[in-house]
């Protein structure tokens, strides 16, 4: 079957095709790597400088390190970064921050920061190092500031230039493809002029090209032109065999005819049985003359067309045996050494099989009485073949001579033969690169010795060792065991009576299980309301503060849950910061705002305004105050008089938010807890508990309460009105976060989406009453008062919320506080997020 033809220029077109993609790849490679140093380099000035802010709030009370963390530290990095920090006193002890953020990193020796590349928790961090030193005692030490940031932002914007760099490389690409197709195009004309040269020659027309060539093609050029040397000496050798046969053939045809027509004539029989003799004779010597001549012809041709394949000398020898008849067998001898066994040559087989035949047929006719030896045996990578006889031999002066095509040797003349064994014998070791010499033997007869190379044995092959088994490694059943005892543990009791469940309406196909500190009657509206879309999810919800809910879930004490909802932004942003919470994106999701959607991590579905509350039978809306500056004139005014109430900030989590948002807000932020502490001021964890207060006639007024609780408890606060303040609104988003460990993610998943739906956010603004996002509602149907404005101050889901949350910051806070508001000492030991809250 002959091979499909293939295309030079295609080749050369793909093998274009593959330089080019080598060099794109390379400078693709180079690309990525300029884009990402660009990125760090752009990044890490911003991560210095979040640093150099750190290190500048450092100060030495008492000789005592103090570090009050700055807001734009983290305000200057990307707002949807995972962000870590840690300073550290000269002696390695941690100051604030994080504990094993840098473990095993050196500490600093100079004010130049330093970045590394880090790890931490499962992420790829850039950690920017500084130091600034500090006088101890007289002594000069150098304290260590690290600030880290997730690669997130970096790597979009790597991908950003990468992506405006690596642009033009298709389009080069192709120009390229398109010009070395018009240049392979243009090469390949100087070969048209041959092509016609070729075309138009006569069959019998082998002179070389004349056509001129490029010098890429010359050495084909010279190939063609030395095959139509070859072919011409073949077409020589076979008029010459022609005319020799025609001439060889002819006289002994002659004499047939011509001793046929005498014995037509002869009358007597025994003289006619002596003619027919003779023209028997001549007719043996005539058709051994023409298998002679036709053989001598095939071989020729089989030698010319040099087609060689690796040859099994057994099986040449095999083929040999059956070609003898059975009235010489008996004479031939054949020796072959055992370390010719599987030898193999490198030829033509028919060839080297008539090569032998000839060989032990010139003996055996030769040497009428005696034995033939064939032997074979290696010597030096060469096959040595020796047949011996004793016949009459030939003399040395016609050694050299009987060679030669139709030449005998003059002890020949009286046996038949056409004098072109051995010239076939001759013409087949020339081929095979082999030596062939006569040597008469001594008593008498020939000896005829060949030497052919011999194919390389193949090497044994490797051994292929089994690999030793593994040890050491822990089997599957101890796997399933660990993790059947992890799923044993059961959850403590105390959680049980916080436990609301919600069977599903239908067959219960899933079981969501839900943590968070909204009440359970609010809970139970957004519950039901999910059920009847998903009516196949159970839902299991434990209600818990929202401070021990973030402490129980840092401490893995939680009951195994799926999901937690909170109003302590603060306290889920540090969850998801320090990856308790897995991504999730949808076409909900995405419609958020970016202030109420952290790395799709943390979603936002409330707009809960934070309010001013009084009661109607002491205030109207003319009198009670309507902005901060106002309700401070009335504090300083009425004095102890002031019956006002407001959230326990070291008890309540989400009255720490509020007033930690106050002070980065306003500049009169502690003047107002200054004026609070004198009107002594009625402080309380919880929401309701101020509320029902100012209901019952004990306070008049209440700041930053959640304007949620008062809607959602509106029929049971008759004497209550709210104020919304004119100078700025916070507004406060209840969050939703999936656990990294949830069992049943795609519950989880579906009860987000379906808060974020039009669906939800009805049930959320109607039933519920906690307030619908504005921005998932339509233009019409927002409330005028959570429509678009600078009054309004959303609590944004970034990791300036983690500033309120480090612990010196937040234990000078506290203390702050308490020493102006309830003139007590701070409770001590109080963790990130505060200590002990529990506000709703």
């Amino acid at each position: 079957m002959s091979r499909r033809p293939f295309s030079i220029r295609r080749r050369i077109l793909l093998a274009g095709v593959g330089v080019l993609l080598v060099l794109s790849l390379g400078i693709y490679a180079f690309l990525q790597d300029y884009a990402r140093r660009s990125a760090d380099q752009a990044f890490d000035r911003v991560l210095a400088a979040s640093a150099l802010s750190i290190a500048g709030a450092i100060r030495l009370e008492d000789n005592h390190l103090t570090a009050e963390l700055p807001y734009a530290a983290m305000a200057m990095l990307s707002s949807q970064q995972r962000v870590f920090y840690s300073i550290r006193d000269p002696q390695g002890v941690l100051v604030t921050g994080y504990e094993d953020l840098d473990g095993g990193m050196p500490l600093a020796r100079s004010a130049t920061p330093v970045f590394t590349n880090h790890h931490y928790h499962g992420d790829a961090l850039r950690v920017a190092t500084l130091g600034r030193l500090i006088s101890f005692n007289r002594q000069i030490r150098w304290i260590t500031v690290r600030v880290a940031e997730t690669r997130e932002a970096r790597e979009a914007l790597a991908a950003e230039i990468l992506q405006r760099g690596a642009l033009p490389l298709p389009i080069m690409t192709i120009v390229a493809l398109l010009l070395l197709w018009i240049g392979i195009s243009r090469a390949f004309l100087p070969l048209r002029g041959l092509e016609r040269e070729l075309r138009h020659r006569l069959p019998e027309d082998l002179a070389p090209l004349r056509s001129p060539a490029p010098r890429e093609v010359t050495r084909l050029v010279d190939a063609v032109n030395g095959f139509m040397q070859r072919l011409q000496v073949m077409l020589d050798m076979l008029h010459n065999l022609l005319a020799d046969t025609a001439h060889q053939v002819r006289t002994p045809l002659a004499s047939l005819r011509a001793q046929a027509e005498v014995a037509l004539d002869e009358r007597d029989p025994q003289r006619l049985r002596e003619r027919l003799h003779r023209i028997l004779r001549n007719a043996s010597s005539a058709s051994l003359l023409i298998n002679q001549l036709l053989m001598d012809a095939t071989i020729t041709h089989r030698l010319g067309s040099r087609a060689q394949d690796a040859i099994s000398l057994d099986e040449v020898l095999h083929e040999v045996r059956q070609r003898i008849g059975t009235r010489d067998a008996p004479r031939l001898r054949i020796a072959q050494a055992p370390a010719l066994q599987g030898a193999r040559l490198r030829g033509d087989r028919i060839a080297l099989r008539e090569m032998l035949l000839n060989l032990i047929d010139n003996a055996l006719r030769h040497a009428p009485d005696g034995p033939v030896t064939l032997d074979l045996r290696p010597a030096a990578g060469q096959l040595l073949l020796q047949v011996a006889d004793r016949g009459p031999g030939i003399p040395e002066h016609e050694q050299a001579e009987v060679l030669k095509r139709f030449v005998r040797g003059a002890a020949a003349q009286a046996t038949p033969g056409s004098g072109l064994g051995l010239a076939i014998v001759q013409s087949v070791v020339q081929s095979h690169q082999g030596t062939l010499r006569l040597r008469n033997r001594p008593g008498g007869g020939l000896l005829v010795q060949v030497s052919l190379p011999l194919e390389p044995a193949d090497p044994p092959a490797p051994r292929k060792d089994r690999p030793a088994p593994r040890k050491g490694t822990v089997s599957g059943i101890g796997l399933i065991v660990c993790a059947a005892l992890g799923l044993a543990l059961a959850m403590p009791d105390s959680a049980q009576a916080q436990t609301s469940r919600y069977p599903a309406p239908l067959a219960e196909a899933r079981t969501l299980t839900i943590a968070g500190p909204t009440d359970t009657p609010v809970f139970a509206i957004l519950a039901k309301a999910f059920q009847r879309s998903h009516p196949n999810i159970g839902i299991v919800y434990h209600e818990r503060g929202s401070q021990q809910l973030y402490e129980q879930t840092r401490a893995g004490t939680l009951p195994a849950s799926d999901l937690l909802i909170s109003s302590a932004a603060d306290l889920q942003l540090r969850l998801a910061n320090d990856g308790y919470a897995q991504a999730y994106e949808s076409a909900w999701t995405q419609r958020l705002p970016e202030w109420a959607n952290w790395r799709a991590e943390v979603f936002g579905f409330t707009f809960e305004p934070i309010v001013m509350v009084y009661n109607t039978d002491h205030y109207t809306a003319a009198t009670a105050p309507h902005s901060r500056t106002e309700l401070l004139r009335t504090l300083e005014q009425q004095g102890p008089y002031a019956r006002i109430g407001t959230y326990d900030i070291a008890a309540s989590s989400v009255g720490h938010l509020l007033a930690t948002q106050d002070e980065m807000i306003s500049s009169n932020f502690w003047g107002m807890a200054n004026a609070l502490g004198r009107a002594g001021v009625r402080l309380a964890a919880d929401t309701r508990e101020i509320l029902d207060l100012i209901q019952a006639g004990q306070l008049d007024l209440g700041y930053n309460m959640l304007g949620s609780y008062v809607r959602a408890y509106g029929p049971r606060y008759t004497r209550l009105a709210v104020i919304v303040p004119d100078d700025y609104q916070l507004v406060l988003a209840r969050s939703a976060l999936i656990l990294r460990t949830a069992a049943q993610p795609q519950a989880a998943q579906a009860f987000v989406d379906w808060l974020l739906s039009p669906t939800g956010q009805q049930v959320i603004e109607t039933e519920a009453a906690l307030g619908a996002l504005p921005e998932l509602m339509a233009e019409d149907d927002a409330p005028p008062e959570r429509r678009t404005s600078a009054l309004i101050r959303p609590i944004a889901l970034n990791p300036t919320l983690l500033v309120g949350l480090d612990q010196q910051r937040q234990a000078r806070f506290l203390q702050n506080w308490a020493r102006l508001v309830t003139d007590t000492p701070n409770r001590p030991g109080a963790p990130p997020g505060g200590p002990a809250m529990t506000g709703r």
